[in-house]
């Protein structure tokens, strides 16, 4: 049986990336495998959880659990492979299948553990089965009882959340945060004629994290915030806001904090009556949707977020091993892996892992592109400006190839 093999990007490109990034400050590259006629064998391994118990006993290892390793470090990935989010926590964990196998990892084990039915129980079992290195959770609700499990053993984490106030001294964010996509594209609209603006705000935690953005950014780049809504997610509730919101005036900028269905819907209000001209700004919720090509109402609109650019080959070597289209997430249980394997090189087996070379200021590479993390634990990302232009969604500013410093 012959496997066809293409690089995601290559090895070459991920460390001559234009000269800004250098050999030790970059992530290993990996090669995404386009395989077809042939079943692969996942290098990872579940173990199933079960719901936490009234009082919590000290696991023993797992069944399953191997001893330990001469060679390897055992990476945990804890996701939910159960209820609502199961699809998600799947293609996560295929996506670190897929990055041991291009990068023929052999010094990493990484097994899967199911937090779908207590996230706790998960950690303590994965602490249990010695990891030394916990990938995920996905859900920020679940990042305190993975935190007080594998805390006393000096377990750290790499979660997936969006969610930056879970980053601590050993948990390390690495999802794409809402506030870093805003302030990007504040920053270009003020160098591109905004001086007045507005918002239309979801309630709840995301909205919160946008409208702190945008204050934020408009004391950094100048700017007023002339005024903004609040709404109930549903297409009444933002129409009612940006209605609202027109009737204010006084912008010429509106950010619209929300997916690209419902920015749509809004974005329609905010430029009628004489505010045709109005500019529209999202977040990172509308990469990859395809809606935002085909409505009248967005025409112009920027947003930021991290650069397609490696995405479309990840996508299509996952669907030839997985049989479907990978969510857009899956890509940081990819470069989680390229990571790991990246401080592997410095990281003996058996000891903790040194989660000082986190902190790496050149920074790392992956399918996302450059990222490194900050002080505060959050993952700091390259991004791109892309307007929605004559039914295209266009970069007009590329990512960074390098961080400031």
């Amino acid at each position: 049986m012959k496997l066809t093999v293409e690089s995601v990007f290559s090895h070459k490109d991920a460390l001559t990336s234009g000269g800004m990034f250098n050999r030790r400050n970059l992530a290993i590259a990996g090669a995404a495998a386009l395989v077809s006629g042939c079943q692969l064998v996942p290098k990872t391994e579940t173990v199933p959880s079960t719901p936490a118990p009234t009082a919590a006993p000290t696991p023993t290892p797992s069944p399953t659990a191997l001893p330990t390793d001469a060679t390897r470090h055992r990476v945990a990935l804890l996701v939910p492979l159960g209820g609502s989010a199961a699809d998600v926590g799947q293609a996560i964990a295929n996506a670190t299948t897929m990055a041991l196998l291009d990068t023929n990892a052999t010094d990493l084990r990484i097994t899967t553990y199911d937090t779908s039915r207590g996230a706790a129980s998960a950690a303590r079992q994965a602490v249990a089965d010695g990891n030394k290195l916990i990938l995920g959770p996905l859900l920020a609700e679940n990042v305190p009882a993975i935190q007080a499990a594998a805390r006393p053993a000096s377990v750290p984490a790499i979660a997936f959340s969006n969610d930056a106030s879970v980053a601590s001294a050993d948990v390390f964010v690495m999802g794409h945060v809402p506030e870093q996509s805003v302030r990007r594209s504040v920053e270009y609209a003020r160098e591109h004629g905004s001086n007045n603006f507005s918002a239309l705000l979801p309630e709840g935690d995301y909205g919160q994290k946008a409208y702190n953005a945008l204050q934020n950014s408009l004391r950094d780049y100048g700017g007023n915030l002339i005024g903004f809504e609040r709404y109930a997610r549903g297409n009444t509730s933002i129409v009612g806001a940006a209605q609202r919101l027109r009737q204010r005036g006084g912008y010429d900028t509106v950010l619209i904090a929300d997916g690209a269905r419902l920015s749509i819907q809004a974005a329609g209000e905010v430029k009628s009556g004489g505010a045709g001209s109005t500019r529209i700004l999202g977040t990172e919720l509308w990469s990859g949707e395809s809606a935002l090509t085909r409505a009248q109402s967005v025409e112009g609109a920027v947003f930021s977020a991290v650069s397609d650019s490696r995405f479309k080959r990840f996508a299509d070597s996952y669907e030839a091993r997985f049989g479907a289209r990978p969510y857009r997430i899956a890509t940081l249980g990819y470069d989680a892996v390229l990571l790991a394997l990246r401080i592997s090189q410095d990281w003996d087996v058996g000891d903790d892992f040194p989660t000082r070379q986190l902190f790496d200021r050149g920074g790392f590479l992956g399918v996302d592109g450059p990222f490194r993390f900050g002080r505060d634990g959050v993952a700091e990302r390259s991004l791109e400006v892309r307007q929605v232009r004559d039914g295209q969604v266009i970069a007009v500013e590329a990512a960074p190839s390098s961080f400031g410093g």
